[in-house]
C-alpha cells in the first residue's frame, strides 16, 4: 500500500487573525451609483487594520511638550 502524503492542517481563524493583524491589512473600495450614465454617488473606502502594537511601531510618538 502506498503512503498519501502528509498535507498541512488548515490554520485556525485565529491563526489567520492574528498574522494579519500583526503584520497589518489595507482594504480599498469604491462604489458608484449611477443612472442613466450620470454618476450620482460616489463613495470611497480605504481603511488600515492592525494591531496596537503594529500601529506604535509605526507611529512615532509625539515629542513631550509638543
Amino acid at each position: 500500500m502506498a503512503e498519501r502524503p502528509v498535507e498541512p492542517a488548515p490554520e485556525a481563524l485565529v491563526d489567520v487573525l492574528d498574522r494579519l493583524l500583526e503584520t497589518g491589512v489595507v482594504l480599498d473600495g469604491q462604489i458608484v451609483l449611477s443612472l442613466a450614465g450620470v454618476d450620482l454617488v460616489h463613495i470611497g473606502l480605504r481603511a488600515l487594520l492592525a494591531s496596537v502594537d503594529r500601529a506604535a511601531r509605526l507611529v512615532p510618538a509625539p515629542e513631550p511638550g509638543a
